[in-house]
């Protein structure tokens, strides 16, 4: 039943009630005085937590003229991880069946018939042991594969397997892959799995699995030796993060000052838009200098963090987090960009990198199209999944077990935390 027009007006009219309370303009006007005066550098208890690379600057590239400039990479590849998302069976089965792709542009078509496919899999019964697999070649050796069984949680199993299947996945096909990059390789989200590193955060129970069990562990892990690997090779590796959702800066943020945004892109967003009679002038995109982090899930593989225990045969700094936002008026949407210290300590290598992330979002106004690739290629389309999931079922004879909104709705089972992933 929809809502009758005067409900409609009468939710206005409450949600009107809040006007004066909050107020856009006051926020623009906090924004810039955080920008001026609290990021070069933000402490935090007289610790230095976020400080930019060289100067601290905004830009504005002019539309459409930014798209036509020549790119600094030759060639680029993206890489990203797509799953069913969790599914629990009748029998005490979780599962969640995770592959990654990666693709090229230009395109390179062997490369892209390439997977890594995981089914991650829990279970609270003791008397069962899944027997985590090894990695397998299927399809005459284009995808990689592999049964891997989660820890067990008492709660968020769901969210346990659905990380630990996306982020092993991705990781692995990295490092498998990583050879076929020859001049940039972007992932789509992150350069480091936030999902499992926010886990401290969130439980003691999820916690104290990142912090003792070798599963999550080896998972970060793959992605600290990825880093070795591009940095080694003196191959740039990059992360888009779409859907950044990190709060870290606005909570360090408000140890010193008012800092009312619900995440760092609200800020950003304020810091990089420009007005022109009270609109949004789309006729630029912005975006700021280079930043190197310490806050949030960026201080665990800091020099002031221990990398979980991970080895690091790097200095510690050249695992950092240094990230720009770049903001598209066309669309009113924020992205991070991340690239770890040892790849944007080189100030050319930094601006190519800028020049080359800015100018690709100008001209596919969204995500570079190696990350567009990437995502078409590993995306499990709706069909998919539900032909995964029974005929998976069908292999151990059992359902997934349904909730009122399966039945109501039939989108209950695509309802998930994606552990934050971005």
């Amino acid at each position: 039943m929809t809502l009758d027009p005067v409900h409609v007006e009468g939710i206005a009219r409450l949600a009107g009630r809040l006007e004066g309370r909050v107020e856009n303009a006051e926020h623009r006007d906090l924004a810039e005085t955080v920008w001026a005066e609290f990021l070069d550098p933000l402490y935090r208890d007289d610790e230095v937590v976020l400080e930019p690379l060289d100067e601290q600057y905004r830009r504005a590239a002019p539309l459409p003229e930014i798209a036509l400039e020549e790119r600094p990479f030759d060639t680029q590849h993206g890489l990203d991880s797509g799953t069913i998302n969790p599914t629990t069976f009748k029998n005490g089965l979780v599962l969640d069946v995770a592959q990654a792709a990666m693709a090229a542009v230009p395109s390179d078509l062997d490369l892209h018939r390439s997977r890594t496919v995981v089914v991650g899999a829990h279970t609270n019964d003791s008397t069962i042991d899944l027997g985590d697999d090894e990695w397998r070649r299927n399809d005459d050796g284009y995808t990689h594969e592999r049964l891997f069984e989660v820890p067990r949680v008492d709660r968020y199993a769901q969210t346990v397997v659905h990380a630990l299947a996306l982020y092993l996945a991705e990781s692995h096909h990295a490092l498998e892959r990583a050879e076929d990059v020859a001049d940039l390789l972007i992932l789509d989200g992150p350069i480091y799995p936030t999902g499992l590193l926010n886990w401290a955060d969130r439980h003691p129970e999820l916690a104290n699995l990142l912090e003792t069990d070798e599963r999550p562990l080896d998972v970060v892990e793959n992605y600290v030796r990825l880093v070795e690997r591009f940095v080694d090779r003196d191959v740039p590796i990059v992360g888009f993060v779409k859907n950044s959702e990190a709060n870290g800066l606005t909570r360090a943020l408000r140890e010193r000052t008012a800092a009312p945004w619900a995440n760092d892109n609200a800020l950003f967003e304020h810091v990089l838009s420009r007005r022109e009679g009270g609109e949004i002038r789309t006729d630029t995109i912005t975006y700021t200098n280079w930043f190197r982090s310490r806050v949030g899930t960026d201080r665990v593989l800091s020099a002031a963090g221990d990398a979980l225990g991970i080895e690091r045969s790097l200095d510690p700094e050249a695992y950092e987090v240094t990230f720009f936002a770049l903001y598209d008026p066309r669309t009113e949407l924020v992205y991070r960009v991340e690239a770890p210290y040892a790849v944007t300590s080189d100030p050319d290598r930094r601006e190519h990198l800028t020049k080359q992330i800015v100018a690709d979002v100008a001209t596919e106004r969204g995500p570079p199209v190696a990350v567009a690739k990437a995502d078409e290629l590993a995306r499990i389309g709706a069909a998919g999944k539900e032909q995964l999931r029974d005929r998976i079922g069908r292999e151990f004879d059992s359902d997934p077990q349904r909730s009122y909104d399966d039945h109501r709705w039939g989108t209950g089972r695509d309802s998930v935390d994606t552990s934050g992933r971005e």
